[in-house]
């Protein structure tokens, strides 16, 4: 029996220092007080952020006073703009970690300064996410003659399609495959014909029969973090997911480099792994968000499915939610209630609507800050921390 397991989400709060003859910052979102902001101090730097869909949850998970309620609410980024914008980039989920989806602009009510607002006034409406994030997932893939050879193509290739097809309308998905060759190769760009990279999948020939697993590794990482580096969305978040069928054979890349490489990549990373010679505890350093082992070949497209159905569940939860507000001076808490089948819950952000005046559209495209450091788990934690078991074979 498979468990998608609720993975725990603890939050790095920083007591305030302010002296006591000044007033002490507000605290964040979802925070307690006299916690920090998630985004302390002027930018340090002007590089793009790639957020992790699971290490952004980690990181501000503290339950919210309308968590209660049976939703929980969390904040990812908040845009205020002139005339008097303001847009919310966040989550939703019970208190039982499950995702809630569709969401529609009618099931949120918004509140500044514990007073609701009307929904004429405030004009608010659920934006396309693509305005303002991007998510990009690399599907690795195992081609070594152990598996070109196995007799398993087809459930291999019939498992990658369906994964894209889960994925796909969440994520763009890009499929790449390694063997023992130093480098991965490309069978399908992120965004690309998923269904021809499948029949290109078919007529796969390895050119090296042996398991470069470190190398592709390595290799993907780079490849992922770049296509982030570039998107034109302030906010990207990215997930590696690795397939084999064993160990790595090559001895291209050493172990200690591929930890490495991962403490370093600021997305999520899934491993499948399928076959007599899956190794778990290298499964798990490699899988840093969720593993699915089976020495059972025929749980193949099970463990395709079941990562799928993670990464679908963390893209559905996420909400962009634009609204014009009524406060035209001063310093005010924003508060955002979401309410489905009787279960409700609430986030709150801290706003400044100096110069705020009338003529705001709620459809303008938010501003969301670029320069703040990138949400990454850290990494003591993260290689110390065991990956959690998505699902084992039978």
């Amino acid at each position: 029996m498979s468990a998608l397991d609720t993975m725990p989400m603890p939050m790095t709060t920083t007591p305030a220092t302010k002296p006591p003859t000044k007033t002490p910052p507000r605290p964040a979102t979802g925070t307690t007080a006299g916690a920090a902001r998630p985004f302390p101090g002027p930018p340090r730097s002007a590089g793009s952020r790639r957020r992790s869909l699971l290490a952004v949850l980690s990181l501000m998970a503290a339950p919210l006073a309308g968590a209660c309620g049976g939703l929980k609410l969390q904040l990812v980024d908040a845009s205020v703009r002139k005339p008097s914008n303001v847009a919310v980039y966040f989550t939703v989920d019970t208190t039982s970690g499950q995702p809630v989806a569709n969401l529609q602009p009618t099931d949120f009510r918004i509140y500044e300064d514990g007073k609701p607002i009307s929904s004429l006034e405030s004009q608010q409406t659920i934006l396309q996410q693509e305005i303002a994030a991007v998510h990009d997932t690399l599907l690795l893939v195992d081609m070594s003659g152990s598996v070109v050879g196995s007799g398993d193509m087809p459930a291999l290739t019939g498992a990658v399609a369906s994964f894209a097809d889960r994925v796909g309308p969440y994520q763009k998905v890009a499929i790449y495959t390694f063997d023992g060759s130093p480098h991965i190769n490309q069978v399908v760009g992120f965004g690309g014909n998923v269904r021809a990279g499948v029949s290109a999948l078919e007529r796969y020939k390895p050119k090296d029969p042996s398991t470069n697993l470190n190398g592709g590794i390595v290799e993907a990482v780079k490849v992922l973090s770049r296509q982030l580096d570039s998107a034109a969305q302030p906010l990207r978040f990215g997930t590696l997911v690795i397939f084999t069928d064993g160990t790595d054979r090559a001895h291209r890349v050493s172990n200690e480099d591929v930890r490495k490489t991962l403490d370093t990549a600021a997305f999520d990373t899934f491993a499948i792994g399928v076959g007599a010679e899956i190794d778990a505890g290298e499964l798990r350093a490699i899988g840093r968000s969720g593993t699915f082992a089976s020495q059972n070949r025929a749980d193949i497209a099970r463990g395709f499915d079941e990562v799928a159905a993670r990464i679908e569940a963390a893209s559905r939860r996420f909400y962009l939610l634009s609204y014009c507000s009524p406060s035209r001076a001063g310093e005010h808490d924003v508060q955002v209630e979401a309410v489905a089948e009787g279960k409700s819950g609430r986030l709150s952000h801290h706003f400044d609507a100096t110069g705020f005046g009338p003529r705001c559209d709620p459809n303008q495209k938010p501003a969301f800050d670029v320069r703040h450091p990138r949400f990454r788990p850290d990494a003591d934690t993260a290689a110390a921390s065991p990956a959690p078991a998505i699902g084992r074979g039978r």
